[in-house]
């Protein structure tokens, strides 16, 4: 699936078109923050007629599977999120890191370190006790090789500046400070050849042409030593916007109970991908009080200076109120392949197959069920009474409305209705409410037990429409399982 040969040119520089770039590490899915991101690099691409490219970050071969990318793949797909080219495999790009780590040697901003693991702990445990931080002190720096010892594998360490500042123009951060006194040599390539992530990354954005990284703020403090890189090189460092984390509503880091989830489990609590981008895209960027707006919209209006600096927090009710939003306003089609696909996906008891046999039935009611639904599980379930099986199944609130007095109504209810002309919302409204006068009865003491002997709930679309849609057959037989004849 990745391509791990593909022709970069190791030269490009920056291009006048604006690429952006996603670049996961393949964990097993397309967590939340990561999905953000993503959408926020596509939508600034498209804004500027540019292009986002897909790297997958999988240096890491212990933690980095094919079906973890898989997941991350079909993630963004299902998104709605493309990218331009194929996918490019960091890890199939490890010599062309290494090409570079030591052509920054050639140019003398880069030097071969032979310490052993002893010396370096070495070198902490004496920081350490003269209250420094503990890092590399620069021991093979400006060293002769010649002095190297035998047989040992050297890593490769950047010379990072001794002082000065290195500046982080950043559209979300503003100005970020970092003293070049506290940045060691760090290493870029392994001893065994392999390049470090740091190394890695910047040598990949280079190669894609990349012009703008968004990212997590997380990544902020790697930015400044990914600049000494770009600065040896003397390659331009692209323009950054390190987004902050997304939090939970309690404040604190987002965590698996406040939604930090894979965009797969979204999908599988029905939420929809147009809900979801809506929902992901006002959390840290905005537009005015807009709250509900279409992608189309969010590309056009979509700005970097216009995300924020504050931390945004996952919030499932305003998720929930979303995605409620754009069940009412889809079309029943769509939302048919959705549902059945949903249902088809989980394994939660859901009756496929009468879904799938009463297509027809089940498309004239969403009408009435979207308004009524905020996920897509809560569409199929609202859905079941049209092809439930008899006897229904009733739950305890319609079960309590099926007493002795009201099954007794039910005989008379369906007494009339065996005799009406039509089968229509307005001829069974009339019969009902003649009913109810007879009885001296409000109208809904009678819809209340019709509906659960009906549907086997306290709550549907209006009863009589009910009642067209399942047909007078079905709905004779469902009143008959009340009172014992139909």
């Amino acid at each position: 699936m990745l391509h791990t040969a593909l022709k970069l040119s190791k030269h490009s520089g920056h291009m006048s078109q604006v690429v952006t770039r996603f670049a996961p590490s393949p964990t097993g899915y397309l967590h939340i923050g990561g999905a953000r991101t993503a959408l926020f690099s596509w939508a600034f691409a498209k804004n500027q007629g540019g292009k986002m490219l897909l790297r997958i970050e999988d240096t890491d071969r212990e933690r980095s599977t094919e079906a973890a990318v898989v997941a991350l793949v079909d993630g963004l797909k299902w998104l709605g999120l493309d990218w331009d080219g194929e996918p490019i495999s960091q890890f199939g790009r490890a010599a062309r890191h290494a090409e570079v780590a030591h052509e920054l040697v050639r140019l003398g901003h880069a030097y071969y370190c032979y310490c052993s693991p002893a010396e370096l702990d070495q070198m902490r445990e004496e920081a350490r006790a003269a209250s420094k931080p503990p890092r590399y002190n620069g021991y093979w720096r400006d060293r002769d090789p010649a002095e190297a010892p035998a047989g040992v594998a050297p890593v490769i360490r950047i010379k990072a500046p001794l002082s000065g500042d290195i500046v982080v123009n950043d559209h979300v951060q503003g100005k970020v400070v970092f003293k070049a006194e506290n940045l060691d040599d760090f290493i870029i390539l392994r001893s065994d050849g392999t390049p470090t992530y740091m190394h890695a990354v910047v040598v990949d954005d280079y190669d894609m042409g990349v012009t703008h990284i968004i990212r997590g703020d997380d990544h902020l403090t790697n930015a400044a030593r990914q600049i000494v890189i770009y600065n040896a090189m003397g390659w331009t460092v692209p323009e950054m916007a390190h987004i902050p984390l997304i939090h939970g509503p309690d404040g604190a880091k987002l965590s698996k109970r406040h939604g930090a989830l894979g965009v797969e489990a979204y999908r599988q609590m029905g939420y929809l991908p147009a809900a979801l981008r809506n929902y992901l895209a006002r959390l840290g960027w905005s537009h005015g009080d807009d709250e509900f707006f279409t992608t189309d919209q969010m590309v056009e209006w979509f700005s970097l200076d216009a995300l924020n600096k504050g931390a945004a927090r996952f919030d499932f009710v305003k998720l929930e109120n979303i995605n409620g939003h754009y069940i009412r306003e889809a079309s029943t089609d769509y939302l048919y392949d959705v549902m059945l696909a949903t249902a088809e996906e989980l394994d939660r008891g859901f009756d496929v197959d009468g879904l799938k046999a009463n297509k027809a039935t089940v498309l004239a009611a969403l009408p009435e069920l979207q308004p009524r639904a905020k996920t897509v599980l809560e569409l199929i379930d609202l859905a079941q009474f049209i092809y439930a099986s008899r006897p229904l199944t009733i739950d305890a609130a319609a079960s309590a409305l099926l007493t002795t007095d009201s099954r007794a109504i039910l005989s008379d209810m369906a007494e009339l209705l065996r005799g009406l002309n039509e089968w229509t919302v307005p001829a069974i409204d009339a019969a009902m409410r003649t009913l109810a006068e007879s009885k001296g009865l409000k109208l809904g003491k009678l819809a209340q037990p019709l509906r659960a002997a009906l549907t086997g709930r306290t709550v549907s679309p209006g009863i009589f429409e009910v009642m067209v849609l399942i047909g007078r057959d079905e709905t004779m037989a469902r009143l008959g399982d009340q009172f014992g004849t139909v």
